[in-house]
């Protein structure tokens, strides 16, 4: 795997079904200031690249599992290990759900959500089977398409925007700012954590200058850019009323109309959470499948991820009680969850690694 794919596969990651489901729970929180959220929560997220970066310099080869073994010993690694396991089952379910809502509260409103989560299960399972290269490579298209659908319907809002809609900025303080910035911490960029996964599969190319440092910057920077401007988009479509909207760049793309040929594309923003979630799910399952292989030895990590997919698809049928609960776990309960089992852990390896390095 190349750096350029590995900061696609990145970009897609971070970006693949937050631009949908983010702004408008975002909003919610933050109001006009929810692009400093971002800025925020996107500045913790460098951190947490650069303590990844930093450590696979330590260890090109090694991942986040076999160094951590070497640095904090196996019986600590187990033990911290499976507490980042119990998040990974809970985050590839998670994805899929919030796809199933938005399909049975949006767009086929009569089907049962399990017909959609089992169809993406099941599809991101024989993806991530058949390795990180072809991930990568297939990825390619798919993230173009994407990039043009959602182009296409920020371009041709452009009569709705009414910029006097992002001022006031701060109305109620910095609080409500914070608050969402709690929020995209725990959604996306604390997720970061699991590139240190998949960073010794890139190919080291002495004839390539761009160093995977700077591609990775490059694609975090360029996520945090594209959250932005969707999140100012919508704030100049709906202003405050874009809080009501959970899929709130559906809800925008309803209203764009270009003389009479070009009306109710709202279908293409479905079609770009659906292919955002599956690349995103087929990640997560991909980096489980290899967690759970090198955490417990085992020779061949392939196969046991239709188990692991299916156990994810058996999570998303009982830990789903309603679309109110659902947003407070992922609002409230995920940051916690992610800080306890992905930021602490990688934190404690730094330390243990500067302090080594020094002695």
């Amino acid at each position: 795997m190349s750096h350029y794919e590995i900061g696609m596969l990145f970009f897609v990651f971070m970006t693949g079904s937050s631009i949908i489901n983010i702004p408008g729970p975002l909003i919610g929180k933050a109001g006009n200031g929810a692009w400093l959220s971002l800025l925020l929560s996107g500045g913790i997220g460098f951190c947490i690249l650069a303590m990844l970066l930093f450590l696979h310099r330590r260890f090109p080869d090694l991942t986040y599992v076999e160094y951590s073994r070497k640095l904090i010993g196996n019986a600590l690694t187990v033990i911290l290990s499976v507490m980042t396991i119990s998040f990974l089952l809970q985050m590839q379910s998670a994805i899929v759900v919030d796809v199933g809502l938005f399909m049975i509260s949006s767009m086929l409103r009569e089907t049962p959500m399990y017909a959609f989560t089992f169809l993406i299960f099941l599809i991101s399972a024989l993806t991530a089977r058949a390795g990180i290269e072809v991930i990568a490579r297939m990825f390619m298209l798919i993230v173009l398409l994407t990039a043009i659908f959602l182009a296409s319907v920020f371009l041709l809002a452009l009569p709705d925007y009414d910029p006097s809609l992002l001022l006031p900025v701060l109305p109620k303080g910095i609080k409500p700012v914070l608050h969402g910035a709690y929020f995209t911490f725990g959604f996306p960029y604390v997720e970061i954590f699991l590139f240190g996964m998949l960073l010794p599969f890139v190919v080291k190319d002495p004839a390539n200058k761009l160093s995977i440092s700077k591609t990775m910057f490059f694609s975090l920077g360029f996520n945090i850019f594209t959250l932005c401007v969707s999140t100012v988009c919508v704030i100049m479509v709906f202003g405050p009323y874009a809080a009501d909207r959970p899929y709130v760049l559906f809800a925008m793309a309803r209203l764009v109309e270009f003389q009479e040929i070009i009306q109710r594309i709202e279908s293409i923003i479905g079609m770009s959470l659906i292919l955002g979630s599956y690349m995103k799910t087929t990640i997560t399952l991909y980096v489980l499948s290899l967690f759970v292989s090198q955490l417990f030895r085992l020779k061949e990590s392939g196969t046991i991820v239709m188990p692991l997919a299916l156990l994810g698809f058996l999570t998303g049928l009982v830990t789903f009680d309603g679309a109110t609960e659902w947003g407070g776990v992922v609002s409230v309960i995920h940051p916690v969850w992610t800080a306890a089992v992905f930021l602490m852990p990688l934190v404690l390896l730094t330390v243990v690694a500067l302090i080594r390095k020094r002695v």
